[in-house]
């Protein structure tokens, strides 16, 4: 009983995850995840890394453009940056809502929370896996990482 129990779960997870999956809208201008925002007043990717220290908290909109979508189920994207710069992980507030794989390329503007944050090794080669990085790139992580991080409630895709 037990292990049909057990079997019965994972096939609703499986089905629930698959399922949510094609439920995400692909991204095309106008088209919301997460909380309903708006595009005004957000302040640009560069302007929110060129006003931050240690103890900085911003809270609000920021616009940028997605160069990253976490490939397993869209559970994170990254904001490009100036330069040569390595983009800003954005993940969403309880893992509330999803990105589409066709939001790289994209300009969003999100609302939510950023602050320095270190990220451990092992959090960065998860993101890593799910990014679809080869086992390769994956081991050449081993420091930590303290860098700006933004919790999302709210995307709207731009342009």
């Amino acid at each position: 009983m037990k292990k049909m129990l057990f079997m019965a779960a994972v096939i609703l997870g499986f089905t629930v995850t698959a399922q949510a999956q094609t439920d995400i809208p692909s991204a095309k201008p106008g088209v919301k995840y997460g909380k309903e925002i708006t595009k005004d007043n957000a302040i640009t990717v560069s302007q929110l890394a060129g006003n931050f220290g240690p103890d900085s908290t911003f809270t609000g909109k920021i616009v940028g453009e997605v160069v990253e979508v976490c490939k397993k189920k869209g559970c994170f994207v990254s904001l490009k940056r100036e330069g040569d710069e390595e983009p800003i992980l954005v993940r969403f507030k309880d893992y509330g809502f999803f990105m589409p794989q066709d939001i790289v390329g994209k300009t969003v503007v999100l609302e939510g929370v950023a602050r320095i944050q270190e990220v451990s090794v092992e959090r960065l080669q998860h993101y890593a896996e799910d990014a679809g990085k080869s086992p390769e790139e994956i081991a050449k992580i081993t420091e930590p990482k303290v860098d700006i991080n933004i919790l999302a409630d709210g995307v709207i895709v731009v342009k």
